[in-house]
């Protein structure tokens, strides 16, 4: 897609300080960090969210994903690492074509401070349970 910026990179018209590269997948370091290290793995091909990506080329971008997490980790010598994935804007997902954050984590680094995780009311759980089931 021309207007998608990581088509861009991918199509190499716009620089990126590339880490990782196969058939599939491309991995960079993200310009905008959270922490050193902070890359970014993605699919060549544009697919705006998660359900679109064709397994074989999901599967690839977690397999890349898994080589470039373990190689910044010990670059940068984190505690631990962070692996996000967004899918549409309500779940902070700024650019539309899928793409993974690794994230390199050490304690007092103000990322993600809380988890605002809350139990299910009475019922609830069971309802969602299969509604879920019933989509699969």
């Amino acid at each position: 897609m021309a207007d998608c910026i990581f088509c861009r990179i991918v199509a190499g018209q716009i620089p990126c300080a590339k880490l990782y590269e196969d058939e599939y997948v491309l991995g960079f370091l993200d310009i905008n960090p959270i922490n050193p290290g902070h890359s970014l793995v993605l699919p060549k091909r544009h697919y705006a969210v998660l359900t679109e990506v064709p397994d074989r080329e999901l599967e690839a971008c977690i397999g890349a994903a898994k080589r470039v997490a373990r190689a910044v980790s010990r670059s940068v010598g984190s505690a631990g690492l962070n692996l996000l994935q967004n899918n549409g804007r309500a779940a902070g997902q700024l650019i539309e074509h899928v793409h993974f954050h690794l994230i390199p984590r050490d304690p007092g680094d103000g990322f993600l401070t809380s988890w605002p995780g809350k139990p299910y009311p009475s019922g609830q759980m069971e309802a969602v349970l299969e509604k879920i089931k019933a989509a699969l």
